[in-house]
């Protein structure tokens, strides 16, 4: 009988309550209400640090471009032009691009005017909601 009793003494003792368990889990929930929201704000500068340095990256292939021709590719050539020889461009020595024209981060195709309303050439993406305009994340990224 002794045995037993220590034994269900010890069995009442173990383990966690109820009430402890949904304290921790409240605990769990605030700090992720806390951290989730500075994690997803981190993710979306990462992306537009990518369309900043893709669009950098394609106005140098652009730049090179117009140094081999003599001029930038026109608007109805597009960015095509850095990796395909258009049919009358005598002097092109491309491709100026190791891979295919990128999508901007948010799988949307970079915007190209030749020439530009802000420059010789207008390069841009119009972010993540893909309007032109927009504040944050959604902002227009360009090279002007």
């Amino acid at each position: 009988m002794y045995s037993f009793c220590r034994l269900s003494r010890f069995s009442r003792n173990a383990g966690f309550t109820l009430l402890e368990l949904l304290v921790v889990l409240v605990i769990l929930g605030l700090l992720a209400g806390y951290v989730a929201p500075k994690y997803f704000a981190q993710v979306g500068k990462s992306e537009v640090k990518t369309a900043k340095a893709q669009i950098d990256a394609l106005e140098k292939a652009l730049d090179q471009y117009r140094i081999d021709t003599s001029r930038y590719p026109s608007t109805e050539q597009g960015l095509a032009a850095l990796n395909t020889k258009p049919a009358d461009e005598a002097r092109w020595d491309g491709p100026y691009l190791k891979k295919a024209v990128p999508n901007d981060p948010w799988g949307k195709p970079y915007q190209y005017l030749a020439p530009g309303e802000h420059g010789e050439i207008d390069l841009f993406s119009y972010g993540r909601d893909g309007v032109p305009g927009g504040t944050g994340n959604d902002a227009d990224i360009n090279n002007w």
